[in-house]
């Protein structure tokens, strides 16, 4: 969304992502496959057939990324190791920004491999969770960071035997020596970024309990450029830098000119350490004139019926489950932009999307834009005789204004471009529609413009007439998608092999839209809304 914000207002900006082939999820497949990582990511399955399996995912919902790459590619390697060599050859204060050292770490005898913290479970030490099912690396259930040696009763999650403690040399990033630095980074940019209050906070709790060396090796079979070298864990943090070469050999003139680039990161709370300490840490270190992030937006989470989701226990809606259910795309991007997590934990629930389906997208969105078509298409005098009016200045306009002040606040945006065809209705309702042929031609226009960051698609239907039915025929098929998607997805293909889903789809095929007019139009009816006047809400909900 924040991509086609910036591309509307005329900004030379790129969208990069990638999916990060290097590291434990990798090495976890590739063991229970009994295969090498590398011929994993070869193969047209798992992770190489993944990217595809994502790409085809955010092609459906309409995200646009200039470029979307794997990490397991050359440039990837090159920044890498350009990095690392620069950060070996750099001291601060007579220390050594990368030294090797021994730590502690789980050895499975049975696999005969040190486990990455993702690869043990175990009971949770904190006392007021013991959870049982915590990861190596974080509980699932407190949200605490943890080592994989604080768990009790830790089990291999490849084998589920025992593993021992063992000590091993690894090599680390001497942070707590880059900390001045740091902190007058963090203490400026914070302010000038506008940070969110949840990135701030967990950026000053990190440095407030005290910065300490970061282990930037793994014990894995392959990571970067076929070594054990996997920098700060995940090579995801520097492949921003090099899926931004991959798009352009002019790299550089984004990573190393601040003056003129700004860079903005959205991302959950729990990858704010790293992108928030690791990174700029890795950057100020080679002493190099690095862009770093300005802005960042940091959500907490979006849980799912009254639980949470879950990738590893396939608990709730997955994309390539958003993408079979065959609901449009931008109701789910409007239903998950408006439910977006900025502050607090929010729900994603079957009934709340089937209310602001009806309340927002179709009541007032949708009751807005066809009535006010509807006048557009009335002949000259009447209306605007099928021709839709330009929009001088738009930028002008005071909605625009208040939208353009509001710095990466998603939810508040899309708020704001809602309130116009909100206010629009009441317009409507209230005054006569010569009025706003003569006083405001512009602000539809304006309206299908601002939503286009959040529902493209449907910015492109409204000016092509608008032909919004799914909107009505969804409204029966709630309940289905709601039974359909609980438990976890274990479950799901227990209901799938026993006929259940078959019965689903079945019913879902036999859903009309005719019922769904009919039901609409009788709500209508009962509403006391006079039925003579053509552009009653009633009437011209009924006609979308």
């Amino acid at each position: 969304m924040f991509a086609r914000y910036c591309r509307l207002c005329g900004y030379n900006a790129i969208y990069v992502c990638d999916t990060d082939e290097y590291g434990t999820p990798t090495e976890t497949k590739a063991m229970e496959e009994g295969c090498e990582p590398e011929e994993i990511c070869k193969k047209c399955h798992t992770l190489f057939f993944y990217h595809y399996i994502y790409k085809e995912v955010y092609d459906w919902f309409d995200i646009s990324f200039h470029e979307f790459r794997r990490t397991s590619n050359p440039q990837q390697t090159q920044v890498c190791q350009d990095i690392f060599n620069k950060l070996t050859d750099n001291e601060k204060n007579e220390d050594k920004l990368i030294f090797e050292d021994a730590m502690k770490q789980h050895y499975c005898r049975t696999c005969q491999s040190f486990l990455a913290d993702r690869l043990v479970e175990g009971t949770c030490p904190r006392p007021t969770c013991n959870y049982d099912s915590a990861r190596g690396d974080q509980c699932e259930k407190c949200e605490n960071l943890l080592d994989s040696t604080e768990l009790k009763d830790p089990k291999c999650k490849v084998c589920r035997n025992t593993p021992e403690v063992r000590d091993t040399d690894h090599l680390y990033l001497n942070i707590p020596s880059l900390e001045e630095e740091l902190v007058k980074y963090t203490n400026t940019t914070s302010v000038a970024g506008s940070w969110s209050q949840n990135a701030i906070q967990a950026t000053n709790a990190w440095l407030k309990e005290g910065l300490i060396p970061r282990c930037i090796t793994r014990d894995l079979k392959w990571c970067v450029g076929g070594t054990r070298f996997s920098m700060f864990g995940s090579t995801r943090l520097l492949g921003n830098i090099s899926i931004t070469s991959c798009y352009t050999s002019d790299w550089e003139k984004w990573w190393k000119d601040p003056e003129n680039v700004e860079i903005y990161q959205f991302m959950g709370k729990d990858n704010v350490p790293f992108h928030m300490i690791m990174f700029p840490s890795s950057l100020i270190g080679t002493g190099e004139n690095w862009t770093k992030m300005k802005t960042i937006s940091v959500t907490v989470y979006l849980n799912y019926e009254a639980g949470k989701f879950s990738k590893s226990k396939g608990v709730g809606v997955f994309g390539n489950d958003a993408k079979d259910t065959k609901i449009p795309s931008e109701v789910r991007r409007y239903y998950l932009l408006t439910n977006r997590p900025e502050v607090s934990d929010t729900e994603f629930t079957w009934k709340d999307l089937q209310a602001k389906l009806n309340n927002e997208l179709l009541a007032n969105l949708g009751n807005f834009i066809n009535r006010v078509l509807i006048f557009i298409a009335k002949p000259s005098g009447l209306g605007y005789g099928s021709i839709v009016p330009d929009a001088p200045n738009a930028e002008s306009h005071s909605l625009t204004k208040v939208l353009a002040e509001k710095k990466v606040k998603l939810k508040q945006g899309l708020k704001t471009a809602m309130s116009i065809s909100r206010e629009g209705n009441c317009y409507l309702q209230a005054s006569q529609f010569w009025k706003l042929q003569k006083e405001d031609p512009a602000s539809f226009y304006i309206l299908a413009s601002l939503l286009e960051p959040f529902m493209p698609s449907f910015s492109v239907e409204v000016v092509k007439q608008l032909n919004c039915e799914f909107l009505l025929s969804l409204n029966e098929e709630v309940k289905l998608f709601r039974e359909k998607f609980a438990g976890s997805q274990a479950d799901r293909n227990v209901k799938s092999d026993e006929g259940g889903a078959k019965k689903l789809t079945d019913q879902l095929k036999k859903t009309k839209l005719a019922d769904a007019r009919k039901h609409k139009a009788s709500k209508s009816a009962g509403s006391g809304k006079s039925g003579g006047a053509t552009e009653t809400e009633g009437t011209s909900t009924k006609e979308l």
